[in-house]
């Protein structure tokens, strides 16, 4: 079983300017997404030999997320969910979908403009450390948000979000607070001039 790496990002920690600074994405980058890395790479070190087949890949961690400790739960969700949300960011990114992804939002939502504006929502009224999602769901698209590192990916007992992320959007205030504060209304806003819709048109179509 090999050791899980921190991802190479395809922009600078500058690129992002002004909307992302280039110090929240250093640290955010280098030091909270390493973080959950080394951490999950010891954890899985000390699990229950019996459960080391299921964690060739993170996605086989998610299937069998409920027998696993909490520990790699919140680890392994880090590194997917912090992996989706560089690859979610472009310095050329922003405006509208095009393609097939813009055709499944208006399907689903009536319009972009409805799409941003319950996706912001979903954002905006997370509780605390969390996490918003566009997903496919039974072939169709479904915006949600999850606690703390989880993902839909993961199969956990009760109600949450399932399906297979498009788009991811982090909402811990490790996140903004840097050039934000409290004001995660205004990182939502600036989030939406970097989305990386070509990223989010493979997700959707693979």
């Amino acid at each position: 079983m090999g050791a899980y790496s921190l991802p190479k990002l395809a922009y600078t920690y500058d690129a992002l300017e002004p909307h992302f600074d280039k110090a929240t994405m250093e640290i955010h980058h280098s030091k909270h997404h390493q973080a959950y890395v080394n951490n999950l790479n010891k954890g899985l070190e000390t699990i229950d030999k019996n459960l080391i087949g299921m964690s060739n890949s993170l996605e086989s961690i998610f299937e069998n997320i409920n027998k696993f400790p909490e520990g790699i739960r919140n680890n392994a969700g880090g590194h997917y969910n912090h992996s989706l949300f560089w690859n979610s960011l472009s310095p050329k990114g922003g405006g509208v979908p095009q393609g097939t992804l813009a055709t499944a939002i208006n399907s689903s939502f009536g319009s972009f403009e409805e799409f941003k504006k319950q996706f912001t929502d979903a954002a905006t009224k997370r509780f605390g450390s969390g996490w918003a999602w566009l997903v496919v769901k039974d072939g169709k698209l479904v915006i949600g948000s999850t606690a703390n590192q989880d993902n839909p990916l993961m199969r956990l007992k009760g109600n949450g979000l399932k399906g297979k992320p498009v788009l991811a959007l982090d909402v811990w205030e490790h996140a903004y607070y840097l050039k934000n504060q409290n004001r995660r209304a205004d990182y939502i806003a600036s989030f939406w001039n970097l989305v990386n819709w070509e990223e989010a048109e493979k997700l959707f179509k693979s």
